[in-house]
């Protein structure tokens, strides 16, 4: 082995041992604060935190309001975000002409990607809770977290549907389907994995979101479940945030704040289990 070859091989060994050393960092990071989260919230875990309110000044009690609220507002959320974005990214990249305008469409997305949270939950304000007097409600907080996630999905369903090789578009025209029932049949069905990838993140980011909600739909304290779309809702993000912030007895409620995190980390990654599950059949799916 030459002297250059030797030395590219050590580049080589080092930089892998670097990608290595950063993913055991950050893998250590993410399981040092899972940790910490589970010691400090699992004593607060009972049937009756789960299925009870909370009552005396939310000292006491459960969360059950909060759990319900966040699943609608989450379910919500992605049931206005992923069919508008998959529908959007359809279009960018099966029908619009590629040129200035699409370009700046794509710079436009990526601009709201990286836009506050809080500017959506003002927007969301403004817009859906006073112009169009929905209230603070399920409904206003579901579309202001729909238009949240929308750049994220628009985002990773473009891709997915680039990723569908252009043979299998071609070869489906060739035989004389049209271009809607090609997407339709042979596109969609072949990008859906990663439109799912997609929308993984989107159920992240919105289920632990707390400015939008608290502009347009989440409750200080009710007792009672909603009762329809216009009705206010507690959430677990906002829940954690009163305890902590705004409570008469902080430190008395710490282990139910624990408690409340537990229960919303293991919230998202048990609906985002339920879409890998779902993508991974649709992978399977597709190989068959």
């Amino acid at each position: 082995m030459t002297g250059t070859m030797k030395w590219r091989y050590r580049k080589q060994k080092i930089f892998f041992g670097g990608v290595r050393l950063a993913a055991l960092t950050l893998t250590a990071a993410l399981g040092g604060l899972l940790f910490f989260i589970f010691i400090n919230g699992f004593q607060a875990i009972s049937w009756e935190f789960l299925t009870q309110p909370p009552r005396d000044s939310m000292t006491k009690g459960g969360i059950m309001p909060a759990i319900l609220g966040t699943i609608y507002l989450t379910v919500g959320a992605i049931a206005v975000a992923l069919p508008l974005g998959v529908m959007a990214a359809v279009y960018l990249t099966e029908y619009a002409q590629q040129g200035r305008i699409v370009r700046a469409i794509r710079v436009g997305v990526n601009c709201l990607a990286g836009v506050p949270s809080v500017v959506f939950g003002l927007f969301g304000l403004g817009f859906f809770v006073v112009f169009l007097q929905f209230g603070s409600s399920i409904l206003s907080g579901a579309l202001t977290l729909g238009i949240l996630i929308l750049p994220t999905i628009i985002g990773a369903s473009e891709e997915a549907l680039k990723a569908v090789p252009q043979t299998f578009r071609e070869a489906s025209l060739a035989l004389g389907v049209s271009k809607w029932l090609t997407i339709w049949k042979i596109v969609l069905p072949n990008a859906l994995p990663g439109i799912l990838t997609g929308s993984i993140l989107g159920i992240g980011r919105a289920a632990g979101e707390t400015a939008p909600i608290m502009f347009t739909a989440a409750a200080f304290f009710t007792a009672k479940l909603p009762g329809s779309v216009f009705d206010e809702v507690m959430a677990l993000p906002y829940h954690v945030y009163v305890l902590a912030t705004a409570g008469t007895y902080i430190e008395q409620t710490r282990p139910l704040q624990y408690g409340t995190i537990l229960v919303l980390v293991a919230l998202v990654l048990g609906i985002d289990l339920i879409a890998i599950i779902i993508r991974g059949y649709m992978r399977r799916k597709k190989r068959w």
